[in-house]
């Protein structure tokens, strides 16, 4: 089996020793993505809306860079810091993935890697090419 991996400019990825997604095979798994700007600094702190947005265009450019996009995966993982703020998230979740909706889950946690952060997103995809 063939494996692949993609990295983003997360400063944690090299500290913690991880890539961002790694592909075998068909599979593709994201590793938890928080909203981080270019720079790897947090982006739009107090907003679950954006962050969430954020997250999955993080996502998506993880994907991209495996040859696989959106349509493709099949799971999700969201965990937050605050579940009252559920439709905030929620609602970016669904606008990305409305026509195509993946099994999901949403659970609350303590905290994040940074205080400022109120989701990380994992997802898992498979993709048939051809």
């Amino acid at each position: 089996m063939n494996f692949e991996r993609t990295f983003s400019n997360a400063p944690w990825e090299s500290k913690v020793g991880y890539c961002r997604a790694v592909k075998a095979g068909n599979n593709i798994y994201v590793t938890g993505t928080a909203a981080v700007d270019d720079e790897g600094r947090p982006f739009a702190p107090g907003d679950a809306y954006a962050q969430g947005r954020r997250c999955l265009e993080l996502i998506q450019k993880a994907l991209r860079e495996l040859d696989a996009d959106l349509d493709c995966v099949v799971r999700t993982r969201m965990f937050v810091t605050d579940i009252s703020r559920w439709a905030e998230y929620g609602r970016a979740h669904r606008e990305v993935f409305e026509g195509n909706p993946p099994a999901t889950s949403m659970i609350e946690v303590k905290s994040l890697i940074d205080p400022v952060m109120l989701i990380e997103i994992e997802a898992d995809a498979i993709c048939i090419s051809g």
